[in-house]
Order: C-alpha cells, then sequence, then structure tokens
C-alpha cells in the first residue's frame, strides 16, 4: 500500500474521532454521531492534506514506521476534523 493511501487512512479515521469528541464536548455544535464522523472525515482529511504540504516531514508519513511523523498525522487529522465539526455545526445553529 503506497504511503499516500495510508496517510489519508490515518487522517480520515483521525479526522472522525476528531469529531466526533468535537461534538461529545460541545453539545450546541453536536451534528449526531453520523453527523460528526462525516464532517470529521473529511476535516481530517483535507486538513491533513494541507498539514503534509505545509510540513515535509509528514508527507511520507505512511511508508516509514516513523511514530513522531504518524502521530503529527493522526494529531493533525484529530485538529482539523474537530474544527470542521465545530464550523459545521454553527452553521447548522445559525440557520435553524
Amino acid at each position: 500500500m503506497s504511503a499516500a493511501v495510508i496517510n489519508i487512512i490515518i487522517q480520515l479515521i483521525a479526522g472522525a474521532i476528531g469529531g466526533n469528541a468535537a461534538g461529545g464536548a460541545m453539545k450546541n455544535i453536536d451534528l449526531g454521531t453520523l453527523g460528526n464522523t462525516i464532517a470529521g472525515a473529511i476535516g481530517g482529511g483535507v486538513g491533513g492534506q494541507i498539514l503534509a504540504a505545509l510540513v515535509p516531514m509528514l508527507a511520507n508519513a505512511g511508508s516509514t514506521m516513523d511514530i513522531g511523523a504518524i502521530a503529527g498525522q493522526a494529531v493533525g487529522g484529530g485538529v482539523a476534523g474537530a474544527i470542521v465539526t465545530a464550523i459545521v455545526g454553527a452553521i447548522k445553529n445559525k440557520a435553524a
């Protein structure tokens, strides 16, 4: 499996976890389990790719067993997933 695919999988999973954590922590932005997961995964994938472009060390995290690079991908995806979930939840609440 290529490094890019592994990186995306790490980012999507971490983003989904971050999205659910954000939705669980702040009930006013909660989109439900499925909504938090989808918004978080999208945010994790996109945010993780942006982070990998900005920090070259993270770009090849999936091709090596460097735990620091893998952790960087996971943290970046999780934070981006939480941020996107919060933004989508806030927009949803304003529209309702």
